[in-house]
């Protein structure tokens, strides 16, 4: 612990002067030490990236999907789902399945659809929100995107969201896949009220999804 100088009569001695000397460099050493701790803490835990595995999407682990869970396969790919979620009919050539609530309310949706468009792994950070914009959607806000990431037939990009539509305002996880033949768009939703009891599920969902 460094001793305070002592002085005498607003004078610093020759031994004050020599510890205050020494004090300053002290707390000089700790200062560039405390930035370069900071400096390595911020490069290390940066926010939103459009490269790596960054925080938002950290929970992205490319897996089989779990014991007990059924898989619905069509031309958008093969889209696990767990138990008590069931199949519903939408587009043609897409795999969709729901967790209903009561009066046929969906609590959960997962859907898996060929890419048809525009969409690339590049663009898709744009893309996606403005083709909600086009399906209707109002009020779409991105909460997080990013490029690179890895799924388990390649990389994807994926887009985290909320929307609202006629019925209730919804965030959703919807990612362009790569595969070896083909590419998919896989859309994990619920409900913004319902969210935090679904996200689990709908991210493991995303994480063992194959086009």
């Amino acid at each position: 612990m460094t001793r305070i100088p002592t002085t005498t009569a607003g004078r610093t001695t020759a031994t004050g002067a020599s510890e205050t000397r020494r004090s300053r460099a002290i707390v000089g050493l700790v200062a560039v030490t405390v930035a370069a701790v900071a400096l390595i803490v911020g490069l290390g835990c940066g926010g939103e990236s459009s490269h790596g595995s960054p925080r938002p999407f950290a929970w992205l682990q490319p897996a089989s999907p779990p014991a007990g869970w059924r898989v619905a396969r069509s031309s958008g790919g093969e889209l696990a789902y767990p138990p008590g979620w069931r199949p519903i009919t939408t587009d043609p050539g897409t795999a969709s399945v729901a967790l209903l609530g009561s009066r046929g309310r969906i609590d959960g949706y997962l859907n898996a659809t060929p890419k048809q468009g525009a969409e690339t792994l590049a663009n898709w950070s744009r893309f996606r929100p403005e083709h909600n914009l086009d399906e209707g959607d109002r009020s779409v806000h991105v909460i997080a995107s990013a490029d690179q990431l890895s799924f388990r037939s390649g990389p994807g990009s994926c887009v985290i969201d909320d929307y609202t539509t006629s019925k209730a305002t919804y965030r959703e996880i919807a990612c362009l896949v790569s595969g070896p033949r083909s590419s998919a768009v896989v859309v994990a939703a619920a409900p913004i009220a319902l969210w935090d009891q679904r996200a689990a599920t709908l991210e493991r969902a995303i994480s063992s999804f194959m086009p």
